[in-house]
């Protein structure tokens, strides 16, 4: 019985808080929806049509597939480089190799972190 009080208090406080967003909303959105427009306008196309946003859309998606050969190209490049790092690792600094250490260790440590998430914050994923 207590589960249900608490849960049915939880719920009316997220009514409440809900509809003071929407009369935050209501007040202030056409406002801020205006000011928006006004401080991008430079990136409104004319005429704002649907089809505009769909040709938009295509040039976007086109744009980013012809782009593939030079990222392609980019990414040979850095990895021939990582290669000459390391037939010459003997030469490296101690600064470069505390670098690279650091970097390997956030990106494990972004990593758990999306594993924790994922299992719903849930450290070792069992149900305690």
């Amino acid at each position: 019985m207590e589960v249900l009080e608490f849960m049915a208090s939880k719920l009316n406080l997220l009514r409440a808080k809900a509809a003071e967003a929407s009369k935050f909303v209501a007040k202030h959105g056409s406002a801020y929806y205006k000011q928006s427009l006004e401080q991008n306008k430079q990136y409104i196309q004319e005429p704002p049509t649907v089809e505009k946003c769909q040709l938009l859309g295509n040039q976007l998606f086109y744009t980013r597939l012809a782009s593939i050969p030079g990222r392609y190209e980019a990414f040979w490049k850095e990895l021939d480089y990582v290669k000459h790092l390391w037939r010459n690792r003997q030469e490296l600094k101690t600064e470069d190799v505390g670098i690279a250490a650091l970097f390997g260790l956030e990106c494990y440590a972004w990593f758990c972190l999306g594993e924790i998430i994922a299992r719903g914050f849930k450290i070792t994923g069992y149900d305690v």
